[in-house]
């Protein structure tokens, strides 16, 4: 089932997204299906999901599908694991805190409920993370309607730790820049809860998010601790530029490691 998050949203801060690191470019090729902008618009997608949420796997591998079959497109896809769902008798790994926070400042802004598996476009619209047809018509309208701010990405290597350079035009006082260190793809196999003896898969697993705020600089470098057992080839860095106040996402770029 969808699980309604019955927690009390805390009260809205000035800052939409805690500058505290969440725990819980691109190629040309187009394809018929799916034709370029002219507008050169984006779509960032986030799905708030968790390993004990029955409702949950049909999401994370929709995430899978969209990320091979957007291959090229300016379709930048991120998953949280929301901890909430901890308590019912299974820890999701990936899941921390922070990510449910996320969720709950989301459900402020959008005036929404908070539950599993849901996704948020844009920073501007929500609907249930499984739904496909709703997910790839809001997908299509974004990629033709929004208007994309430059962002340049670069990662690199660096002994125990991995060095982000960045840079932007977006100077608003409420504009911050949510640089994202994500794992392309991991599985787990389930001992307890409502997904119990299930193998299940998950796509663009953000393990940590540094927030900075670009009123103050509009160019940089930021840095991640390098996770253990860390392969080049399975993560990536995405980045996206956010309204503190509205939640509205103006801008994202993604890079692989050097």
């Amino acid at each position: 089932m969808i699980l309604k998050n019955l927690i009390t949203v805390s009260a809205f801060t000035a800052v939409l997204f805690p500058t505290s690191a969440f725990i819980h470019q691109n190629k040309d090729q187009k394809t018929a299906q799916h034709p370029a902008s002219e507008n050169s618009g984006f779509a960032v997608l986030e799905l708030f999901t968790s390993e004990g949420c029955s409702s949950c796997p049909p999401a994370d591998e929709l995430m899978g599908k969209i990320e091979k079959e957007y291959e090229g497109e300016p379709v930048y896809l991120l998953s949280y694991h929301v901890d909430y769902w901890n308590r019912l008798g299974w820890k999701d790994r990936f899941s921390t805190a922070e990510n449910s926070q996320r969720q709950q400042q989301y459900s402020r802004i959008l005036n929404s409920q908070v539950y599993t598996p849901q996704l948020v476009i844009n920073g501007k619209t929500e609907f249930v993370g499984s739904d496909e047809n709703h997910i790839k018509n809001s997908i299509q309208k974004a990629l033709l309607v929004s208007k994309k701010t430059d962002v340049t990405l670069s990662a690199n290597i660096s002994r125990n730790k991995i060095d982000v350079q960045y840079k932007t035009s977006a100077s608003d006082s409420n504009s911050a820049l949510l640089v994202n260190l994500v794992e392309k793809h991991s599985s787990t196999q389930v001992g307890k809860g409502e997904n119990e003896g299930h193998h299940l898969h998950h796509w663009q697993i953000v393990h940590k998010q540094n927030q900075i705020s670009l009123n103050k600089q509009q160019k940089g470098i930021t840095t991640f601790k390098l996770p253990e057992s860390f392969s080049p080839e399975n993560w990536e860095v995405i980045a996206f530029i956010q309204n503190v106040k509205t939640g509205e996402i103006s801008g994202s770029a993604k890079t692989s490691f050097k």
